[in-house]
């Protein structure tokens, strides 16, 4: 990195973060839906080789768990049957399902929280046929189960433990489509005020906007005349000053995406969820669900299983008024040309020799579609991907 970084409040370029925050989740109550939240993000969360026009952090992926970062910013490239992750056209050294393994291993050990990560294809002159594809395989196989492919915002309860996918394919859902959320993402920077003016309105929308709706606010930038670095350390002590005129209230600020954030800005992020020393929402208990006697969190459905909306009330359990989780609908081409990926696991068991509900001992799988070849009680691999 450059002589010229530093390490403040709110701008940091050093390799490792000032503080350390990796349970700050399994505080909050199972009910509370995500686009209640106020969560750190990172933009181009693993650019950290190249020039320093390409490079957007310092912190490795690890870190940035451990510090508090729950969105990640995930751009791949598809080569050699492979999806590799790239910042333009500068690889960087990690590929989508190492991503996967070492997102996963951090939940496992912290299975309170909850990772945010938007996965999208770099650079795409015309979007390459295979992309959606090859990141449904991924999903399968990496995610074993622990990620969220639905259309609708989950609440924090449904997703501890696992990764919630946004993703931008045209043709195919598999999770939250990025394209209906409310988005500031002004990256092409000519003048840096202008640039922290629509943070600002941004982070503002959020703030007062519809609780349903997931707010993504970028504080990152590049430009002719710029780099990220410099757009963080113009826009990130900003930002800082901005949540800390608020500090102490419970302000949702959706999610907030930065280059090079400082260990005080994330603080700042994440304790607007709930003022210390009171409740993070008034009559919900502050243990959730998964530390009261389930054991293990709640895992999602399937992967890309599209699922009949269930109507749920203002009012929570505990007699809290909550908004429903929103069910976004794609755009970018009709429903019934969409395609939506299955899992080969039928509802019941059944009998490998006759295709009939029964239980047996298991078997391998015979199915020449499987792609594990494994199976349990005679039947296909949840996990396996359907032809």
């Amino acid at each position: 990195m450059e002589a010229a970084c530093r390490q403040s409040a709110a701008f940091d370029c050093t390799p490792q973060p000032a503080a350390h925050r990796p349970d700050w989740m399994s505080a909050l109550p199972d009910a509370l839906p995500l686009s209640c939240l106020s969560v750190p993000g990172t933009h181009d969360s693993l650019s950290l080789f190249g020039s320093r026009r390409l490079r957007c952090q310092s912190w490795g992926l690890e870190a940035q768990l451990a510090a508090g970062v729950r969105f990640l910013d995930v751009r791949c490239k598809l080569e050699r049957g492979e999806l590799l992750v790239y910042h333009l056209c500068t690889f960087q050294r990690a590929s989508l399902g190492g991503v996967l393994r070492r997102t996963l291993r951090f939940l496992r050990a912290h299975p309170g929280e909850a990772v945010l990560m938007r996965i999208k294809e770099e650079l795409p002159l015309f979007a390459r046929p295979g992309f959606a594809a090859r990141l449904r395989r991924y999903l399968a196989e990496e995610g074993g189960g622990r990620v969220w492919c639905r259309e609708e915002v989950p609440t924090l309860g449904q997703v501890r433990g696992q990764i919630v996918v946004l993703e931008e394919l045209e043709r195919q859902v598999l999770g939250i489509p990025y394209q209906r959320l409310s988005i500031s993402d002004a990256w092409n920077v000519l003048s840096l005020e202008r640039k922290w003016a629509q943070v600002q309105q941004h982070l503002e929308t959020a703030a007062g906007g519809d609780p349903a709706t997931l707010h993504l606010t970028f504080c990152s930038g590049n430009g002719l005349f710029t780099c990220p670095a410099e757009v963080a350390r113009f826009v990130n002590p900003r930002c800082h000053r901005h949540l800390q005129r608020r500090s102490g209230q419970a302000v949702r600020w959706g999610v907030v995406i930065m280059d090079f954030p400082g260990a005080d800005l994330v603080r700042l992020i994440v304790e607007s969820n709930a003022p210390r020393g009171t409740a993070a929402v008034p009559g919900v208990p502050a243990a959730p669900v998964w530390q009261r006697g389930r054991g293990t969190p709640v895992r999602g459905a399937s992967l890309g299983t599209r699922t009949a909306v269930r109507r749920v009330g203002r009012t929570s359990q505990h007699g809290t008024p909550l908004p429903a989780p929103r069910l976004y609908r794609r755009t970018s081409a009709p429903s019934e040309q969409k395609r939506v990926a299955r899992s080969c696991a039928p509802e019941a068991p059944r009998s490998w020799r006759t295709g009939r509900p029964g239980t047996l001992a298991p078997k391998p799988c015979l199915l020449p579609s499987c792609a594990l070849g494994k199976a349990r009680a005679g039947t296909c691999h949840r996990l396996c991907l359907f032809p």
